[in-house]
């Protein structure tokens, strides 16, 4: 049975709904997350192409099937998605799309579809091996707009164009099916019998922006990959920038502390000595963004180890840690600094002892962290200054809103002569989601 033959409006309406399937189609795959990482990675393995294989296969076959049997001519993507199957995994899989996509016009008695299908494939593939890779990448619908700036660039200087020749392969296969589809009749081979040549202008430049459209589709989708990926390196490389403005502040701060001692209690100073040099090596050690509370609770106490041979029985520690809480994933090095403060602007200046108080605790799926000590307190009016001046604080509340932007709270509550409380609620992460440089 030959062709239909179509009107105008039905011709350009069919070719139409042709360009949305296929545009339709490539936006679902690139949400699929195993095709977008074949999309991303050049080297593949079997498997990567077989799923590459059905995934493009099995919905051009199924389209092609409504063709043969319901006489739907807009579901036919048989050529677009076998010369796209070779350009992007290579001449074998261009072939087996090619081969999925025949299988029901060839039981239909379109003997030609066979070797034209798998003929577009490996035509695909033999462009994927000739050309750059990034070539392919950059062909776009929008080519056709920049046509005369390629014609330029080619014969200005005398070089393969390969975007121009990108748009000449579907063009020529186009051309060849009609030709084919005319020598031997519509019952052998499937075309669009256009009403009027310049309707086959039309039917040539719609598969030519067929085959561009999921190209450029999929090319956004890696592009959008390499910028999460981007974002995420920078992500990393600002919170290690954080975490080492805090680890000079706080070793500058005890090596001060530990000057002072050197004279009047040489034996003291010693001991701090040795246990800061322990304490540098587990930091030294530690290359995680993201520590669980109990491994930053035992970095603390040994801080903390150091603090108290400072201060002696001056100082008290006390520990309320909800037991849920301990596998909880923080910042790592973020207590330390909330420490130190409770210890340098609170009970430094305090007379007689002073203890601080270490809370935590879950609540609606967040959890809750609070430093708490009797110290001297602040002004009202003078609350903000920690959290303004300084590292200490200032950087904590930078490198939360790095790492959770606007989902956290970092609250500093004083009363002068009671004591100061600095309180964090985070989201809980206790999965192991760790950030590396």
């Amino acid at each position: 049975m030959e062709p239909r033959l179509l009107t105008p409006e039905q011709f350009l309406l069919t070719l139409l709904v042709r360009l949305a399937a296929i545009a339709v189609l490539a936006t679902m795959l690139a949400r699929y997350r195993r095709f977008r990482h074949i999309l991303i990675f050049e080297r593949r393995g079997w498997l990567d192409r077989l799923v590459f294989t059905l995934s493009i296969g099995v919905p051009i076959m199924a389209g092609v099937t409504s063709r043969v049997i319901l006489k739907y001519d807009a579901a036919d993507l048989t050529l677009e998605g076998a010369l796209l199957a070779g350009l992007i995994a290579g001449p074998y899989t261009g072939a087996l799309v090619g081969l999925l996509a025949a299988i029901p016009p060839t039981i239909a008695g379109e003997v030609i579809a066979l070797p034209f299908l798998v003929g577009c494939g490996f035509a695909g593939g033999g462009l994927r091996e000739a050309c750059p890779k990034e070539a392919i990448w950059k062909f776009s619908p929008f080519v056709l707009m920049d046509l005369p700036k390629h014609l330029w660039h080619t014969v200005r200087k005398i070089e393969p164009n390969w975007q121009i020749i990108l748009l000449l392969a579907p063009v020529a296969l186009e051309l060849l099916r009609l030709a084919l589809g005319v020598r031997f009749g519509g019952q052998r081979l499937f075309f669009f019998n256009s009403p009027s040549p310049w309707m086959m202008t039309v039917v040539v430049l719609a598969t030519a922006i067929g085959v561009a459209t999921p190209i450029k589709i999929w090319n956004s989708a890696r592009i959008e990959h390499r910028l999460q990926e981007q974002e995420k390196l920078l992500l990393a490389a600002k919170i290690e920038a954080l975490k080492s403005q805090i680890n000079p502040h706080f070793l500058f701060n005890t090596l001060t502390s530990i000057s002072s001692l050197i004279r009047s209690q040489p034996d003291t100073a010693r001991m701090l000595i040795i246990k800061l040099s322990a304490l540098l090596r587990r930091l030294l050690r530690s290359h995680q963004h993201f520590v669980t509370l109990r491994e930053e609770l035992e970095s603390i106490d040994e801080y903390l180890d150091i603090e108290a041979v400072r201060f002696g029985p001056k100082l008290r520690i006390k520990k309320d840690i909800g037991p849920d809480t301990l596998g909880v994933l923080v910042p790592s090095m973020i207590l330390q600094p909330l420490v130190e403060n409770s210890i340098k602007h609170g009970l430094s200046r305090k007379v007689g002892p002073g203890s601080i108080t270490i809370r935590s605790s879950r609540h609606g799926g967040r959890a809750v962290i609070e430093v708490e000590d009797d110290g001297m307190g602040f002004m009202l009016d003078r609350l903000d200054e920690p959290m303004s001046n300084g590292i200490g604080l200032a950087n904590v509340r930078e490198r939360l809103a790095v790492v959770y932007g606007t989902a956290y709270q970092l609250t500093l509550n004083s009363e002068p002569g009671r004591g100061t409380s600095a309180r964090i609620e985070v989201p809980e992460l206790v999965a192991p989601e760790q950030i590396t440089a």
